[in-house]
């Protein structure tokens, strides 16, 4: 379950009509801060970006499916499912035995190389154009004192 104050902030994102990914942006950011205070581990960054992600589907954030496998895209659709459908309570024994398994997992996948090489390859793979214009939309997006 996400902490309330990430769901604030992106609740305020929304508000403010920042994008899906931008709101979970915030999710993905709590989830890294869970895996350097010592709450729990993963396999590697990219693991602790989809918890993240799994989590602002959950929480409502319309986010679209990813492109990839099936089963990759049917797991973010019962997300989204979830998102939108009142709570119930989770099964303890598959709650117990999911944070057990990551208690067992590395720290090391949330340390800053870690996701400076995540972020690296995940540019590469979006190609020259992209990265450029990513680039002059974020120098237009900062705001000059």
């Amino acid at each position: 379950m996400p902490e309330r104050e990430t769901i604030e902030r992106a609740r305020e994102d929304a508000r403010e009509g920042k994008s899906p990914s931008t709101q979970a942006g915030e999710f993905v950011r709590e989830e890294i801060h869970h895996i350097r205070e010592g709450k729990h581990g993963a396999q590697s960054p990219q693991q602790a970006i989809a918890i993240g992600l799994s989590k602002a589907r959950r929480a409502g954030v319309k986010l679209k499916p990813p492109k990839g496998a099936a089963s990759i895209r049917k797991k973010a659709q019962q997300d989204s499912k979830a998102g939108q459908k009142s709570r119930h309570k989770t099964s303890s024994k598959r709650s117990r035995a999911v944070s057990g398994a990551l208690k067992r997992e590395s720290r090391k996948s949330a340390s800053r190389d870690a996701l400076s090489r995540q972020g690296m390859r995940s540019a590469a793979a979006r190609g020259k154009r992209a990265r450029s214009a990513a680039a002059r939309k974020a120098a237009n997006t900062i705001k000059v004192a």
